[in-house]
């Protein structure tokens, strides 16, 4: 009897272990998706901002030259 408990402690805690061991890994992919999820939405706002007019000197001031 006394080996049957030391087994059920013995897996109790490797399945706290295990448990452990997950929670850091999610914890890791979230900060991986957070991450990844910041640098696609500021690359979005880069290439859907539009190019200014120059403000000041000769060129560029008058029309918007980019096709």
């Amino acid at each position: 009897m006394d080996s049957s408990v030391n087994n059920v402690v013995a897996q109790s805690q490797m399945l706290a272990h295990y448990q452990t061991a997950q929670q850091a890994q999610m914890q890791v992919f979230k900060e991986a998706l957070d991450t990844q999820q910041q640098q696609v939405t500021a690359l979005v706002e880069s290439a859907s901002a539009e190019p200014q007019l120059a403000q000041d000197g000769s060129l560029g001031t008058q029309v918007n030259t980019y096709a």
